[in-house]
């Protein structure tokens, strides 16, 4: 069982009169029913369907999301069938999406649902915890949507709205502030419709209590709040500074063998953590072909001979600016295992669709095929500088 989770809202009380709850928690009902956009996972009562589209929404638009929820739920339709899946097979169904723990940690606590509960999610919030991937938030949803206990809930959009309706202060993160939202969440969703109280909060924040250009004269609680009436509404909730991405490089060997190349999945942590990939090492901006083929190298323990670098993927992730480098090797001694990965597989490119690879990795080889490294008619590979073509570099001892 997973250790447990803290539950507390902290220190700071934030009391909420009946008056001012009745204001609050009757308008917003009747504007969510009134206004409500028509998003598939609000025409099922499946825990199942309600908790997944909570996992796909986290960092997610829900335009975005809605193909991808038909997809899963068509491909594994009940908790059972998802928890019996193959991880690979759960990985490349989540392919796209991005944050892929979120499918490692869905597909894990289907498994401790089949084992613990019977298959069947459990219906309160402290229970939910107790699963993988379950934070305070999508126990709130779940438990509070699904089954309608009065749990509170607080994501972006939720802090927005609570910010402004009675002036929080403090910067996103900050202790206190974060005790002082649940605390009122905790106290706004008691009363009729829980579950539905908590996505009328959602639901204000994303189409009318918006970060920029609120629609303040849409508002159906303009006159219960603070920020509103003290002209604050663009200063609350202040503005959280982004560091700006990290620039990370990879260099992955590309190995073409018999009509198959070499793929390797990760570890289970980490950037990509789980997925499958051409194999790939970090490397730094100016790091040389030879020096990267060295490290890929190391990491596949058998030695490398550089025939050339084939291509330069960029993606900009949201918190990296990734450059994929690829460099076309080859070598006598072909591995099926190394202590740098999880896995390693020879694959052909169509049984490669299958694997759960990330969008990035699928770029890079969509690059590769792109340059004929199958044997096509592609453009062949760009030569590498002389000191390094056709060198066989061996496995690093001792790193």
């Amino acid at each position: 069982m997973s250790p447990r989770k803290r539950t507390d809202t902290g220190a700071l009380p934030a009391p909420v009169s009946p008056e001012r709850h009745a204001a609050l928690h009757g308008p917003l009902l009747s504007w969510y029913d009134r206004n409500k956009r028509d998003l598939p996972w609000r025409r099922t009562r499946d825990p199942y369907a309600i908790w997944l589209s909570e996992v796909m929404l986290q960092q997610t638009q829900v335009s975005t999301v809605i193909p991808y929820w038909e997809r899963f739920l068509a491909r594994f339709p009940t908790v059972k069938a998802l928890a019996s899946a193959p991880l690979d097979d759960v990985l490349s169904g989540w392919k796209g999406l991005g944050y892929y723990s979120r499918a490692r940690n869905l597909h894990r606590a289907a498994q401790e649902v089949v084992e613990r509960f019977g298959g069947k999610l459990p219906s309160k919030a402290e229970e939910l915890l107790s699963l993988p991937g379950f934070g305070r938030y999508t126990s709130g949803a779940v438990a509070s949507i699904a089954f309608g206990e009065e749990a509170p809930i607080v994501d972006g959009n939720v802090a927005r709205v609570l910010s402004r309706l009675f002036e929080v202060e403090g910067l996103p993160g900050d202790r206190d502030r974060e005790a002082t939202l649940w605390a009122l969440a905790s106290a706004l969703v008691k009363g009729e419709r829980p579950g539905d109280f908590n996505q009328a909060l959602m639901e204000h924040g994303a189409t009318v209590c918006r970060p920029e250009s609120p629609l303040c004269l849409l508002c159906p609680v303009r006159d219960g709040c603070i920020a509103f009436k003290k002209g604050r509404v663009d200063e609350l909730p202040p503005a959280k500074v982004r560091a700006a991405p990290r620039k990370l490089f990879l260099a992955l060997a590309v190995w073409p063998h018999a009509g198959t190349l070499l793929f390797a999945r990760r570890a289970d942590k980490g950037l990509f953590g789980g997925l499958w990939e051409l194999p790939a090492v970090e490397v730094e901006e100016n790091t040389s072909e030879a020096e990267a083929t060295e490290r890929l190298a190391t990491a596949l323990g058998a030695p490398l001979t550089l025939e050339g670098t084939l291509d330069s993927v960029r993606r900009q992730l949201t918190h990296r600016d990734l450059t994929l480098r690829l460099l076309r090797v080859t070598g006598d001694k072909r591995p099926t295992k190394s202590s740098a990965f999880q896995e390693l597989r020879w694959c052909t490119p169509r049984e490669a669709e299958a694997l759960g690879m990330s969008t990035a990795m699928q770029r890079a080889l969509d690059a590769a095929l792109g340059h004929g490294v199958m044997g096509g008619d592609a453009a062949p590979a760009e030569p590498a500088k002389k000191k390094a073509a056709g060198r066989t570099v061996r496995k690093a001892a001792g790193r």
